[in-house]
């Protein structure tokens, strides 16, 4: 887990973005890279020809003067960073990035009207790219690698794989927690066999079993801040449908509700 793979566009969570991806790439003595992306403008009939061509060029200066302002940053951080630039659709750029990243720093609102909201972009990304997403809430400041780290569990293979590919960054974290919500199919993998596999990495986690409850997301959420966890890990997204309206619906709930760093995976 080295390649950390920044969104930079000029918005209202880029500072938080900044922020978390240089505490990872520190935390995980890895490559910061930066993707400058100029988001297309929205295709409306009042903007056609010359119009459209107007709004991409303020976009493209916006975004100049951005990266202006960021790279000089950048350079006094003492880490490993690149940078690329992309036009386009946003989810879309990231995407292609995303290729040869282990990890992708998104926030979970943009703010500019009519940009779309970063909580679509963080889907499509989970969608389509088998990189992990580190999704923040504005307001962060600071992602503590070496803090407590809970662990959604639901017995998914999406959830075990989420696990495994997070486990350089779980592994520096001084307490993890397994946590499942009521019971899961007899199909599922148990709880258990998720903290033994992390035990033959050297990484000794609690597992709590909470009764079931009438909002997952809400149940998570406050153990999460009884726990005082610094971050959370959860699998996003099940392609099953029937999984998909019960767990997809905490994805998109912790999307727009927890205010812990989401550690996702698809």
């Amino acid at each position: 887990m080295k390649n950390i793979l920044l969104l930079v566009h000029d918005d209202a969570g880029q500072e938080a973005r900044l922020q978390t991806a240089l505490d990872l790439t520190r935390a995980l003595s890895g490559h910061l890279n930066c993707l400058d992306a100029v988001q297309m403008p929205v295709m409306v009939d009042s903007y056609a020809g010359t119009g459209l061509s107007i709004l991409l060029e303020e976009e493209q200066d916006r975004e100049s003067e951005n990266r202006a302002k960021t790279q000089p940053r950048l350079a006094s951080e003492g880490v490993s960073w690149s940078w690329a630039d992309a036009t386009g659709d946003l989810a879309e750029c990231v995407v292609d990035a995303a290729r040869t990243a282990d990890v992708i720093v998104l926030n979970r609102s943009l703010d500019a009207f009519p940009a779309p909201d970063m909580r679509y972009v963080t889907t499509e990304v989970l969608k389509h790219s088998r990189a992990l997403v580190v999704a923040v809430a504005d307001s962060c400041r600071h992602f503590d690698a070496a803090g407590k780290a809970l662990i959604a569990w639901d017995g998914s293979e999406r959830a075990m794989a989420t696990v495994q590919r997070a486990v350089p960054m779980i592994a520096l974290a001084s307490d993890v927690k397994l946590l499942q919500v009521g019971d899961i199919s007899d199909y599922a993998i148990p709880v258990e066999d998720a903290a033994t596999y992390l035990s033959r990495h050297g990484i000794n986690a609690e597992v709590q079993l909470a009764p079931a409850a009438d909002s997952l997301a809400v149940a998570i959420r406050s153990e999460a801040d009884r726990y005082g966890a610094a971050y959370l890990v959860m699998g996003a997204y099940s392609r099953r449908p029937v999984r998909e309206a019960i767990f997809g619906g905490v994805t998109r709930a912790m999307l727009s509700a927890c205010s812990l760093p989401l550690v996702l995976g698809h």
